[in-house]
């Protein structure tokens, strides 16, 4: 799944890619670079942690609806 694909499909994740610095996710690079991808190429190296928050994201969300 890319980056931008992520964002579509779950927008309460913009907030967690901002606090880890991916402010990319508007960009057109964000159409088919993948999560560990942009971070890498942000030197992220923690990318467990980043999906790790990804996924509460997400799941917060869920048990909202």
């Amino acid at each position: 799944m890319t980056l931008g694909d992520v964002v579509e499909i779950y927008p309460e994740t913009v907030e967690v890619f901002m606090k880890y610095g991916l402010h990319c996710i508007g960009c057109h690079v964000a159409a088919w670079e993948s999560i560990e991808q942009g971070a890498m190429a942000h030197g992220i190296t923690d990318v467990d942690s980043l999906v790790e928050d990804l996924n509460k994201a997400v799941s917060t969300k869920a048990k909202k609806r």
